[in-house]
């Protein structure tokens, strides 16, 4: 199966495609990553240099993939980081052509915006762009706590909150979310979720949390995550395939101490992860 990938990037480190890409390689698919910004490092640090890529520079890297005939290959578009609604305008554009010409493809959208506790951290107009524009487009997408909360309006404090929330982020138009980092009242103490909501029912998934916080953790979730929905089938096994996979990666992060997600040391982890969790149907 082939995706493109439309993220930021960074040479040292993994977030955006740095984060997307080797998992979904080492799960055996052909990637396409499409850059937009290319960072010596993620903006964690404080620090960081290189360049973000204009608009009509990324449009011209997607025109050349286009005219090798590679869009009518395509099983999905990712998405992720946008930086700009200009750039949101040439993902979607390029989702749109891709879906066009190959019947059962998805566009896959994480709507990067902000979290708990940070707020924003986006430029102005792109929450309105992902809500407006990006999350009607998609089949898929994958907000963590603070962007469903936005994009639907409701509030997600228990179970019943997120299964609202999750609804009435399907109404806008994706068929299938994921909330990732799911942190509610009446869970398990020391316990984060998963919740996975179609039109078919909703999944919850529940792992330990783990005393680590990594930049890119979210970026590997969307793609495993839309990994596993293209090759499970079924929202249930994602989810439970996506939940088993992250949290052997985190586990091992946090077990060496990285400042950064070990993605490559964990391959074996990211395929055949040592553990599992069981999505449990929640309706």
């Amino acid at each position: 199966m082939n995706v493109v990938s439309i993220q930021s990037s960074v040479a040292y480190g993994h977030v955006g495609n740095s984060a997307a890409v080797f998992p979904l390689q080492r799960l055996g698919f052909e990637v396409w990553p499409v850059n937009t910004v290319h960072f010596s490092n993620h903006t964690g640090y404080g620090e960081w240099r290189g360049p973000v890529l204009a608009a009509e520079d990324v449009r011209e890297v997607l025109r050349g993939v286009e005219e090798r005939g590679a869009l009518s290959r395509c099983d999905a578009v990712l998405s992720g980081y946008m930086g700009d609604a200009s750039l949101g305008e040439i993902i979607v554009e390029t989702a749109r052509k891709v879906k066009s010409r190959n019947e059962g493809a998805l566009y896959c959208c994480d709507p990067v915006m902000g979290d708990v506790g940070r707020g924003f951290f986006v430029r102005e107009g792109i929450p309105e762009f992902m809500r407006e524009v990006a999350v009607p487009e998609a089949d898929v997408i994958t907000p963590n706590q603070f962007e469903l909360e936005y994009l639907t309006g409701e509030s997600v404090r228990t179970l019943e909150g997120a299964l609202r929330a999750a609804d009435a982020a399907r109404e806008l138009g994706p068929e299938l979310v994921l909330i990732t980092s799911l942190v509610r009242e009446d869970a398990d103490e020391g316990t984060i979720e998963m919740l996975a909501v179609s039109g078919e029912g909703a999944w919850l998934v529940g792992t330990p949390v783990l005393p680590v916080t990594v930049n890119g953790a979210g970026d590997a979730t969307a793609a495993l995550f839309l990994a596993h929905s293209l090759l499970a089938g079924s929202p249930e096994k994602a989810l439970a395939r996506t939940a088993a996979s992250v949290f052997a990666v985190l586990e091992r992060t946090s077990r060496e101490g990285s400042r950064e997600i070990l993605l490559v040391a964990s391959q074996e982890e990211i395929a055949h992860p040592p553990a599992s969790f069981e999505a449990v149907r929640v309706r």
